[in-house]
């Protein structure tokens, strides 16, 4: 089915799998790319913001050759924002003639044939982040039709002033979409021509029932995170608010579990046959209490738009909305899922395009979306990776300047602000969904330190994170402290392993909580991450995430690696029953044997970490 979509309204969803109720069902787009391991490449925005050239990006390409990395795994150069022409040239995309002189195909002609693959970039919105009026909205198949003419190997695609969610650089005035309104009360009548909109059961002919929103409705799942100014308005006696989807970006929401929630009302009726509903509702057009509602029972809806617009506490009563309902109970849903699937449709439609435009050359789909709409829900239908969180850093660099990062911080911009997130997202990703992304590398950005970069480096690939460099290529040379990071082959192996399995947490010492769900951000602790592998091997992570030295020793036995990785494992028995396994440290190249099956860390320095892959010795 051909997927699009419009500036001039949210498209209707028809596509029963881009709706809410499909997001646990495993399946993805047809004809969507699986069975890919990460990507790996280089991409221009960590290094060069939207100061990328044509001449930067061939040097970045030429030097990828000269320091072997193609032979390690990286593969794509990525053009990321700052590289199309400021507006559309007879509705079509055109290079920046000033940066890209000689045009985008010989761009990729030049890098396809040093047999690296070529990338670029766009946004769902109708602009790019950087303001360039070129986004695809409404424009899949013109665009689509551009990235072949150029040949493109991958598409990273941005959520920058998108039309139909409260997206980055959006009107304000797209929280209507967002969250459903206020709701006092719902009523239900007979169905046939509606002499009144009252609510007032008295004036409503035959079978009649109200339900007061509070008393009578029940709440499923998380409500919509509302300001601390409106905050009071979610535990009012006199109506239900924040019925929507939280914003997944910042760093106070989890990325597992619910993060919609629905109003429920179980309604007894006597005959099957078509019922009207009169909701009385209010819009504000604040957090938590938008315009768009949606009204289902079980996964068919009745109503999917906007409710027309009040006066700030003025509620009214609706217009009727139809529904079918069978004799006896039935549970009725008003909801709001829109953010969610909007942003869905909008990356569904640049896959269709991209499908239909170019159906022999595989391209890979980057969602890049910032975790606004929890894509750990929804990402595996279309993209082959999605960005977990916002960006890793907005220090980015220039020629000349490397930028900066840092390894924690308070909001998004730090190693440690995605790391939290993806270290329990482990169950979204796999070979035949794609992978959670937690942004570009930043290894060798000023801030990074040599024991950081190591951490990172090993952190990234333990979490089958897509590895793509965003360092400026040229300050670095073979066998220097930060091309040792980044070319270490054991490490980058995790990473690239056959079996396309993330890590999962199994111990914290940040004590009390389940390890492999739960969401921390105190990050005084240690981590013990373990991934199983194909060899029928287990990489073992220690990761100091604190800004002390830890004199302490920690430690995991085969029974802890087993309790959460059994199911996963190629051949559990073996390692369960193993009499010695060999064990090598992928950062000293260290090998020792163990008999034990206790496998330790002592003394690990400030945000150090210590990588083993422990393989077992059968019959021994």
């Amino acid at each position: 089915m051909k997927i699009t979509t419009s500036t001039e309204a949210p498209e209707k969803v028809i596509n029963k799998e881009l709706t809410y109720d499909s997001f646990t069902n495993g399946k993805v787009f047809p004809g969507k790319i699986t069975g890919k391991l990460p990507p790996m490449g280089w991409n221009s925005w960590n290094a060069f913001g939207s100061g990328n050239t044509e001449a930067l990006t061939k040097i970045m390409a030429d030097r990828m050759i000269e320091l072997g990395l193609d032979k390690l795994g990286y593969e794509y150069v990525v053009l990321d924002d700052g590289c199309y022409n400021a507006t559309r040239v007879n509705d079509r995309l055109a290079p920046d003639k000033d940066k890209f002189p000689s045009g985008f195909k010989a761009l990729a002609d030049y890098i396809h044939a040093k047999g690296l693959k070529f990338g670029m970039y766009n946004d769902i919105g109708t602009r790019l982040c950087s303001g360039l009026e070129v986004g695809t909205c409404g424009h899949e198949s013109v665009d689509a039709a551009n990235y072949k003419d150029w040949d493109i190997d991958y598409l990273k695609v941005d959520n920058c002033y998108y039309l139909w969610d409260d997206a980055t650089f959006s009107d304000e005035t797209n929280i209507r979409y967002v969250c459903a309104p206020k709701i006092k009360s719902v009523t239900f009548t007979e169905g046939g021509p509606a002499e009144t909109k009252s609510s007032d059961a008295s004036e409503q002919a035959g079978f009649t029932k109200k339900f007061d929103a509070v008393k009578n409705g029940r709440i499923e799942g998380v409500r919509e995170n509302l300001t601390p100014q409106t905050n009071q308005i979610i535990s009012s006696k006199e109506y239900i608010c924040g019925i929507g989807t939280n914003d997944g970006t910042g760093p106070a929401n989890s990325p597992r579990g619910s993060q919609s929630a629905e109003l429920l009302f179980d309604v007894e009726v006597p005959a099957d046959g078509t019922y009207r509903v009169y909701v009385e509702y209010s819009t504000d057009m604040v957090r938590g209490a938008g315009e768009w509602l949606t009204v289902s029972v079980g996964e068919k809806r009745f109503f999917d738009a906007l409710l027309p617009k009040t006066g700030r506490d003025e509620f009214v009563i609706s217009e009727p909305i139809e529904i079918e309902l069978k004799k006896g109970t039935n549970t009725v849903r008003f909801m709001n899922h829109r953010r969610q699937e909007n942003v869905l449709n909008a990356y569904a439609a640049m896959l269709s395009a991209l499908l239909t435009e170019i159906p022999d050359r595989e391209v890979l789909l980057s969602i890049c979306e910032w975790g606004k709409t929890n894509p750990g829900d929804w990402g595996y239908k279309v993209g082959n990776c999605w960005r977990i969180l916002n960006d890793i850093t907005f220090a980015v660099g220039s020629d000349g300047d490397p930028g900066s990062a840092k390894w924690e911080g308070d909001y998004t911009d730090s190693i440690l602000s995605q790391y939290n997130k993806a270290v329990i997202m482990d169950e979204f990703a796999g070979l035949e969904r794609g992978w959670n992304d937690p942004d570009m590398l930043v290894i060798g950005m000023n801030g990074m330190t040599d024991v950081m970069n190591k951490s990172h480096m090993s952190m990234w690939c333990m979490l089958n994170a897509p590895l793509m460099l965003g360092l400026d290529l040229r300050r670095i040379e073979k066998n220097d402290a930060i091309y040792k990071v980044i070319s270490n082959e054991k490490i980058i192996e995790l990473n690239q392993d056959a079996l396309g399995i993330q890590a999962k947490r199994i111990a914290t010492t940040f004590d009390g909580l389940r390890p492999d769900t739960t969401y921390i951000t105190n990050n005084e602790r240690v981590d013990i991450l373990a991934k199983p592998l194909a060899d029928g091997s287990v990489a073992l992570g220690f990761f100091n995430l604190s800004s002390e030295d830890l004199n302490d020793s920690y430690f995991a036995n085969t029974s802890d690696i087993l309790e959460y990785l059994e199911d996963k494992m190629v051949s559990p028995e073996i390692f369960d029953t193993a009499k010695s396994f060999t064990v090598e440290n992928l950062w000293t190249g260290e090998t020792y044997q163990d008999i034990s099956g206790v496998f330790e860390s002592d003394n690990i320095k400030a945000r150090d970490c210590m990588i083993l892959r422990i393989t077992p010795n059968p019959g021994q």
